[in-house]
């Protein structure tokens, strides 16, 4: 049974966790008091040292908080160890790790397309992306399967093909869903199917925090391009209705 260190524990770690133990020996690393919750969800409380010296290592903070964190990491991890991530973009993850760990550290980004509302109860169906940055073929099979035997459905893609499709699947919908909660969207008695579609997103995104809301935009290369184009396609209509 493989160990597995997690590096943080939030709402992503505690659910990752609490899949993963099924599984694996898994233990946690966090820098506030967690105990019962820890083991509430079948793992271990460590300290940081001893998350860092298993066989694989899983990175679950804020990106803002990543290149920090993979500074101190680097000296504590096995030679042979995997390091991933889960944040939604991928570009400068993968820049930092290849930068900052040692050469014989194996690499997988990811993107797990789910949360711990999405996921409460179930990993079926949902969506995971999936980055072979720099690691063995045999490694990344059994890691692919596992995953295909939780029922996730796995998308394979480069870090630049990732970034440039959340920009609008996710920081273009997030950018709308905050822009509705500021303009002051709220339930309406007299409403549309379309109206309520727009307060399914608003709803969404209310679960998110605002750190993750500014992460996912001031770290994803294409996100500033794509959501000025959609401020520009608004701003034209506007003018086109007089």
């Amino acid at each position: 049974m493989s160990s597995i260190g997690i590096i943080g524990f939030g709402r992503f770690g505690a659910l990752t966790a609490r899949y993963l133990s099924k599984d694996f020996s898994i233990v946690v690393s966090t820098r506030s008091d967690k105990e019962k919750e820890i083991r509430a969800c079948g793992a271990r409380p460590v300290s940081f040292e001893t998350a860092c010296s298993q066989e694989i290592v899983i990175l679950c903070m804020p990106i803002s908080a990543m290149r920090d964190t993979l500074k101190k990491v680097a000296p504590l991890l096995r030679e042979d160890a995997l390091v991933v991530d889960v944040c939604s973009v991928k570009v400068y993850p993968v820049q930092w790790m290849r930068e900052l760990l040692p050469a014989t550290v194996s690499i997988l980004p990811t993107h797990p397309m789910f949360g711990p509302d999405s996921a409460a109860d179930s990993l079926g169906g949902c969506k995971i992306v999936l980055c072979p940055e720099r690691i063995e073929t045999g490694q990344y099979e059994k890691i692919k399967k596992w995953f295909e035997n939780q029922g996730l459905v796995v998308i394979e893609a480069t870090a630049k093909e990732h970034d440039e499709k959340i920009a609008v699947s996710l920081s273009l919908t997030h950018f709308i869903g905050r822009s509705l909660s500021a303009f002051g969207a709220r339930d309406l008695d007299i409403d549309t199917e379309g109206y309520k579609r727009l307060m399914h997103i608003l709803g969404v995104v209310s679960h998110d925090t605002w750190q993750l809301f500014e992460d996912m935009h001031a770290y994803n290369p294409y996100a500033r391009q794509k959501r000025q184009a959609f401020i520009d396609a608004m701003a034209n209509i506007h003018e086109r209705l007089g």
